[in-house]
């Protein structure tokens, strides 16, 4: 079984632009991190939110096409198979909405912690299966 895709759109504000006149680098990790959050949120319990929280360990990021002040972005992302242990790779892609190719591709590793002593913790099977349908 496939990992759910989760959608999100963005807007390109003034604020978003570097010096090339295009969308900065750290937007695009901005984009990421945002979605992944929001995708956590959307898919997990609230007794999994208070309980677990995610730390980034490693971004790959792949820059095609640049996205332009004005432009629609639409931001896709879904998870890895299987978490290995404590750590889940993430996959985000990033376009200009109605765009076939995307602008950037980011592969991410999350790892989870417990909230409350911040230490690594495996993820559990139950939450794997809320992110391929499954809950």
């Amino acid at each position: 079984m496939a990992a759910e895709i989760f959608t999100q759109r963005f807007p390109v504000a003034a604020a978003d632009i570097d010096e090339l006149g295009h969308v900065s680098n750290i937007v695009y990790l901005r984009y990421a991190q945002e979605i992944a959050i929001a995708h956590w949120r959307a898919r997990a319990t609230p007794e999994m939110v208070a309980t677990y929280i995610w730390v980034v360990t490693r971004h790959e990021v792949d820059y095609r096409v640049p996205l332009l002040l004005g432009d629609e972005v639409e931001v896709r992302t879904w998870v890895d198979d299987a978490p290995h242990g404590a750590t889940w790779a993430r996959f985000v892609d990033i376009s200009k909405a109605g765009a076939e190719k995307p602008s950037a591709r980011i592969i991410s590793n999350w790892a989870m912690l417990e909230s409350a002593s911040r230490r690594v913790k495996r993820v559990p099977p139950d939450i794997v299966a809320r992110f391929f349908g499954q809950n």
